[in-house]
């Protein structure tokens, strides 16, 4: 990417990512994290529904439709919703970390229009690890993995306790979350965004 800024470029003493012992296998689809995010969740009738797939190492692939609802100009995705796109598909790297993060910046390349209709293949992958900032890239492809390229971003996520979500969350969904059966959908309801 062009013109990044420097808050995206590792720092010197960055080290290479880890995966977690624990975390999905290559191959594994990571499911929603929580039923209610617009960019995973399937009690969202307007969200993305986005599926992740975990890959080797620290990177995973993802896709979702982009349906009517999506609409920004008449027949294209809006910009926001692929910026949410690439958000999310970034923010479920950290579940191969095992680790809590939320985003702390996003920068997009809209390269592309992405028609309604069209799947759009997104591949990730964490590129550094300095401390609690996680460093981290992805692209969208029209139609598949070969496909031309439509956007692209990086993003820099930074690891927070769950605290972080209890102390700015709305207490009913925290509670419900908390509560949820599911240990690992309970874990993972807390790792993505601010």
């Amino acid at each position: 990417m062009s013109g990044t800024s420097a808050a995206l470029t590792p720092p010197a003493g960055a080290v290479a990512p880890v995966r977690h012992p624990d975390a999905p296998a290559p191959g594994e689809l990571l499911g929603a994290h929580y039923e209610q995010c617009f960019g995973c969740g399937e009690a969202q009738p307007h969200g993305l529904r986005l599926q992740a797939r975990a890959g080797e190492g620290i990177s995973l692939t993802a896709e979702f439709t982009v349906q009517p609802a999506h609409q920004g100009a008449p027949g294209l995705a809006h910009g926001g919703v692929l910026a949410t796109a690439l958000d999310e598909t970034l923010g479920s790297l950290n579940w191969l970390l095992r680790t809590v993060a939320v985003t702390g910046r996003l920068e997009t390349d809209y390269v592309l229009p992405v028609p309604v209709g069209t799947v759009l293949h997104l591949e990730a992958e964490v590129t550094a690890v300095a401390g609690r900032k996680i460093y981290s890239r992805a692209t969208g492809r029209i139609g598949g993995p070969d496909g031309p390229v439509a956007v692209r971003a990086q993003a820099l996520f930074i690891e927070v306790k769950t605290e972080h979500f209890i102390d700015h969350g709305r207490p009913q969904e925290i509670r419900a979350a908390m509560s949820d059966p599911d240990p690992s959908r309970r874990e993972r309801a807390f790792e993505v965004n601010p």
